[in-house]
């Protein structure tokens, strides 16, 4: 929402039902990575960054990921996760098979933060496509993924797919690849089940996508599974990704997060026209290409997410507290800072 909006759909709260609220009592909360003195921060509530004005997240929710990248690595294929990941809270760091700069694309210089002889531990690993064949039949790399322990997931854009192929990570599960290098995929590695019309696939701990822009539907899920759909919503509206199909993927597992959203049916209760401060209003209508609502100021649609009963959540994961009457009808919502119910007109 606009910059003062974030006073309430980025800082609006439930007052005497806080109780309710998602978050987890005890909780700590920090600014996604931007390398300003913010990143030391700890906060004991949601909200946003009042620093670089990103929406802080939950601190035991991060993890580590490390994208290895070598010479001629796709741009977009690393870097749309990186976007995803990085606003999502995760820390990222770049490896190599030696510490030195690698060119990616031919056009971009990039000097690795770790090679594969001193990079720490990671909870996921990450590869990429634009000259993968280095790395895939490189003896040295493949060794040290396979040498890699606790790895809580793997995953790959476009032809990233050969290094885990390569590896043995992808044997006896299903995957895909950049649509131009299928066949050969398919060819090359018959203990993989390769899928030719897909966003993505799911095995549980091991993502593939297609290639470049795919790569950004795959982080989405990821984030998704680790954080749940609306931590998920909250990036791509961030990045303003308005072609993400959520679910568009092959999900393989059992942790599916998008078997349990709100019916639209249900949303469209909280629908119409609401007081909003100093004696203005504001409307909820509902977004059903995207299933959410938005509270819309000023012909600015801000998402509104649901998280369980008439409890929902901002841009910036504060809480929004909705009440009805006896007869069930949405009759207001209430304000953090005031703890004043605003009234559905």
């Amino acid at each position: 929402m606009r910059q003062s909006i974030l006073t309430l759909i980025l800082s609006l709260m439930i007052s005497s039902t806080m109780a309710q609220t998602a978050q987890v009592p005890g909780s700590k909360y920090v600014c996604p990575p931007c390398n300003s003195d913010c990143d030391e921060i700890v906060h004991d509530s949601p909200g946003v960054c009042e620093h670089c004005n990103m929406a802080l997240v939950e601190q035991d929710m991060t993890k580590t990921i490390a994208f290895y990248l070598q010479d001629g690595v796709e741009v977009l294929d690393f870097a749309g996760p990186l976007e995803v990941f990085v606003y999502s809270g995760y820390r990222v760091f770049t490896v190599s098979e030696k510490q030195e700069p690698i060119v990616s694309q031919g056009v971009l210089d990039v000097v690795p933060d770790y090679s594969i002889d001193n990079a720490p531990e990671a909870d996921i690993l990450a590869f990429f496509g634009g000259n993968a064949n280095a790395p895939a039949q490189n003896k040295k790399v493949i060794d040290w993924i396979k040498a890699q322990e606790d790895i809580e997931y793997h995953f790959s854009v476009c032809t990233g797919a050969f290094v885990l192929a390569e590896a043995g990570i992808l044997d006896g599960k299903t995957a895909t690849t950049f649509h131009s290098a299928l066949n050969n995929f398919e060819k090359n590695y018959p203990k993989i089940d390769v899928r030719k019309d897909v966003r993505y696939v799911d095995n549980g701990e091991v993502i593939t996508t297609a290639g470049i822009s795919a790569g950004i539907d795959g982080a989405l899920h990821l984030v998704a599974k680790l954080q749940g759909l609306n931590a998920a919503k909250r990036t791509a509206y961030y990045m303003e990704y308005d072609n993400w199909q959520i679910g568009n993927g092959l999900i393989l597992s059992d942790d599916n997060p998008y078997l349990a959203q709100t019916a639209n049916n249900f949303l469209e209760e909280f629908e119409g026209q609401y007081e909003y401060e100093n004696n203005t209003q504001l409307a909820i209508r509902l977004n059903k290409n995207r299933g959410y609502l938005e509270a819309v100021i000023n012909e600015i649609a801000y998402p509104v997410y649901h998280e369980s009963g008439d409890l929902f959540s901002d841009v910036g994961n504060d809480a929004i507290q909705f009440e009805r009457n006896s007869n069930g009808k949405v009759t207001g919502y209430y304000l953090a800072d005031n703890k004043t119910k605003y009234l559905k007109l």
